[in-house]
């Protein structure tokens, strides 16, 4: 079972998430997000965790994938704490299903919200 260090930066803990799904870590994805936590994406808006580690686990398109960051971005002020993540979506022969950013919305250092944009 893998933990999550309460110091652990935002920005790792948003590279955390991608880890999670890439390796079926349910319990780490669980452990992530907030009991509130919304992905919303172009295709659909998936509310509460464990609906979302459900849909993660028993409903993808594609069960074996791996995403690849290519830029990590943080922007912190006195209301919101977010991290923003670009990179591609791989199929498991290395071709590019999609290129995605993340907006990532924190809140006490657990993933709220995730927006998709996708193209």
């Amino acid at each position: 079972m893998s933990e999550v260090p309460p110091d652990t930066p935002l920005t790792e803990r948003a590279r955390l998430y991608y880890r999670a799904l890439d390796e079926d870590d349910y319990d780490l994805l669980a452990r992530l997000l907030t009991e509130s936590f919304v992905h919303d994406r172009p295709d659909r808006t998936i509310e509460s965790r464990d609906r979302f580690v459900q849909f993660m686990r028993e409903e993808r398109p594609q069960q074996d994938t791996t995403h690849r960051i290519t830029a990590v971005y943080r922007r912190d002020d006195e209301s919101a704490s977010e991290v923003s993540v670009r990179g591609r979506l791989l199929s498991a022969d290395g071709e590019c299903i999609v290129r995605f950013v993340d907006v990532f919305q924190f809140s006490q250092r657990c993933i709220r919200r995730i927006e998709t944009y996708t193209r």
